[in-house]
């Protein structure tokens, strides 16, 4: 699905990310892992077009996507990026937040699929209330959702249980996991939990300085190993 090769990333002058190759693919989660500050969420910046890679290559579903290619043109082609802090729209309304993914689809395809609102049940009874007025974890709800309603076949997941409460973070690792055993979407998360990302992971890289030092399969990683690659 998701292909990178030597990928570099520049924030001006300064280098972030140096040399990046890794996959993701369909049915699987790849766990992208590291301590603060070492260009986790720099790199899904750069796949999805939030900040354009300075070098390397990178294909989706075996199509180059140039470095120049704009972020809304990259969600068309299939890419959802839930980044961290949600971004949801404060003063628009659960509805109106989630039909802002209309927009990478067609307009035949505009409507809100009951499966939404299965994995979410808390976001049906909350359509007509304001997404500034949802708390933490109903927002991270809300963002999934709403990348969901783009049917993504690449989802990127940015620190998803960061600041929420565990009843929804177990809610979430069980989205995820039904979101892989469909089979048609490569699922890329970061996460700073190590238990939670462990448990979900089926590929796991982990980066240090903007490089990475392990890349391998759930069946080739040791997990004390990779819990001492990316601690602190």
């Amino acid at each position: 699905m998701l292909t990178l090769s030597d990928l570099t990333l520049h924030y001006g002058h300064s280098q972030i990310l140096y040399d990046i190759s890794m996959e993701a693919k369909p049915g699987a989660v790849t766990c992208l892992m590291g301590t603060n500050g070492v260009g986790k969420t720099s790199l899904l910046k750069a796949i999805s077009g939030a900040h354009p890679r300075s070098g390397g290559t990178m294909t989706l579903n075996g199509q180059d996507v140039p470095a120049s290619t704009p972020p809304q043109a990259r969600a068309r082609a299939g890419i959802g990026y839930v980044p961290q802090g949600r971004d949801i729209f404060p003063l628009m309304t659960v509805r109106e937040n989630l039909e802002t993914g209309y927009a990478c689809i067609p307009k035949d395809q505009w409507t809100i699929p009951d499966e939404v609102f299965e994995l979410f049940p808390i976001l049906k009874s909350f359509l007509n209330r304001r997404g500034g007025d949802l708390s933490g974890g109903q927002q991270q709800q809300l963002a999934i959702a709403r990348a969901m309603i783009a049917q993504p076949k690449l989802l990127l997941l940015d620190e998803p249980t960061e600041g929420i409460q565990p009843n929804i973070i177990k809610q979430i690792g069980e989205v995820i996991k039904y979101l892989r055993s469909k089979g048609d979407m490569a699922i890329v998360l970061v996460e700073q939990f190590f238990d939670f990302a462990y448990e979900l992971g089926d590929h796991f890289v982990a980066l240090e300085r903007g490089r990475v030092i392990h890349n391998a399969t759930r069946a080739d990683t040791d997990r004390e190993d990779l819990l001492a690659k990316v601690s602190v």
